[in-house]
């Protein structure tokens, strides 16, 4: 099991401290540390998420305003140069440098900076233009899936073709209770390539690591999960982080045979076949908002003042 060291914005924007999640990350056993190459002047204005729609008192569009999410992500950036110190520092210390590329002008410092592998969001799983222009710059390629449905997967796979990439089903509600967790799902994207895992959002203080447990029982070859150094308030992502005892856990039990795994599962998660769920279900209220949103957030502003998405065949 290749484990992926999610450092999302749990590093506070402090660089400091994400040299010691690097470290800590190797020394548990991860394969790759990553971080998301984001800067606030990316994120997308798009009016009906300034207050949200709520109709017959039922939330249909969700609220988040522009400015409030500008100011949140200015104060956690991580400048280019400290980009390549990252990449610089991973491969010294022994682990993969990764990053998730959210717009299509920023592949090429991407690449410059040192990256050789990249990763893609659930909500860029139907933009071909970007699937494209990945393919051509890096060596291999992660693409999560959540939220997408099963022609966009099928084109994802098409566009790659024959380029090094895995698919990693994932389910875009945060946090994603144990019984929303599809993990059937692997066996429908195992017919598009080689390498399927799971990337888990699953909640620590309800959940604990069960969940990814059965993920690596159900065949999961690449896990993927938001890892910390800091106590679950401190970061806006760290009620669904793992530290790395969690990550030593994971991995010891990636070493027993599926005997093994199945009695040690039933141990400690009875019920634990409620993850496996529909291979080809249907996505749920509260996915579709998730992806109504996330889907267009951040966009390639171009000197002309204009506004291109990663699905727009617009040349950038």
């Amino acid at each position: 099991m290749i484990f992926i060291a999610e450092f999302c914005q749990n590093h506070n924007g402090d660089t400091g401290l994400l040299t010691e999640m690097v470290h800590a990350a190797k020394e548990c056993g991860a394969e790759y540390a990553k971080i998301q190459t984001i800067f606030a002047d990316m994120v997308s204005y798009r009016e009906r998420f300034e207050t949200g729609v709520i109709e017959n008192g039922v939330e249909t569009v969700i609220k988040r305003p522009y400015q409030s999410e500008y100011d949140r992500l200015k104060g956690l950036e991580i400048t280019w140069d400290q980009q390549a110190d990252f990449v610089d520092l991973c491969k010294k210390t022994g682990i993969k440098p990764l990053t998730t590329v959210f717009t299509r002008d920023s592949i090429g410092p991407i690449r410059e900076v040192g990256f050789e592998e990249i990763k893609l969001a659930s909500y860029d799983c139907a933009s071909p233009p970007l699937l494209r222009e990945v393919r051509k710059v890096f060596d291999a390629i992660f693409l999560s899936t959540g939220a997408s449905y099963d022609h966009e997967v099928e084109m994802a796979a098409k566009t790659l073709g024959d380029a090094d990439f895995s698919l990693l089903h994932c389910v875009t509600k945060y946090p994603t209770p144990l019984a929303e967790f599809h993990l059937s799902r692997m066996n429908y994207l195992d017919k598009f390539c080689s390498v399927v895992g799971w990337s888990d959002h699953s909640l620590i203080e309800r959940d604990g690591i069960l969940g990814t447990l059965a993920a690596i029982y159900y065949g999961a070859q690449v896990i993927e999960r938001h890892f910390t150094l800091l106590p679950a308030d401190q970061t806006k992502d760290g009620p669904v982080s793992v530290t790395p005892e969690h990550v030593i856990e994971m991995k010891k039990f990636d070493e027993l045979d599926q005997d093994e795994m199945r009695h040690s599962l039933k141990a400690i998660f009875p019920d634990f076949e409620v993850t496996l769920g529909n291979a080809n279900r249907e996505l749920s209220t509260d996915e579709l908002k998730n992806r109504d949103y996330f889907r267009g957030r951040f966009a390639s502003k171009l000197p002309s003042n204009q506004t291109v998405y990663n699905w727009e065949e617009t040349e950038i």
